[in-house]
């Protein structure tokens, strides 16, 4: 097994949106709803009680089809600075694979905001590599969302 660093993402990304706004498109289900999960992939499904021990549930369709579901549970949030959260895939079966720990950080950067996304937990390196692309991608489209919304 990879040493435990190696099993870690680290994702950093500058967004020309305030940090407040950020932090509010991340904390609303209906915000979430409209940008989750990597381009071209369409939400299903978002559910989100969203404060300290509160549990959400997300189902994501690939563009062939396929649908994914996520499940975690809000461990911290720091308004506007700090987002954490637990993240497992969830099989058709209903059970939980590896629980990851995601930590969405929001610092100011000038009227923009720098977001670094942090999870650790992964089983291996290549689970990691995975979900490299997936938030890649899907802080993509969460920039572009952020475009719609204004100031």
């Amino acid at each position: 097994m990879a040493p435990s660093t190696e099993r870690e993402l680290v994702v950093t990304r500058v967004i020309d949106a305030p940090r407040r706004l950020v932090y509010r498109a991340w904390t609303q289900p209906e915000h979430l709803a409209r940008w989750w999960g990597p381009k071209g992939f369409t939400t299903i499904h978002c559910e989100a009680d969203i404060r300290v021990g509160g549990h959400y549930r997300f189902g994501m369709r690939s563009p062939q089809g396929t649908d994914f579901w996520k499940r975690g549970v809000f461990r911290e949030l720091l308004e506007p600075a700090r987002i954490v959260f637990t993240f497992a895939w969830e099989s058709n079966d209903g059970t939980l694979g590896p629980e990851l720990l995601t930590t969405v950080t929001l610092d100011e950067q000038g009227s923009g905001t720098q977001l670094t996304l942090h999870q650790t937990g992964f089983e291996s390196i290549e689970r990691r590599d995975d979900h490299v692309q997936g938030w890649t991608s899907t802080l993509e489209r969460f920039a572009e969302y952020l475009t719609t919304l204004g100031g």
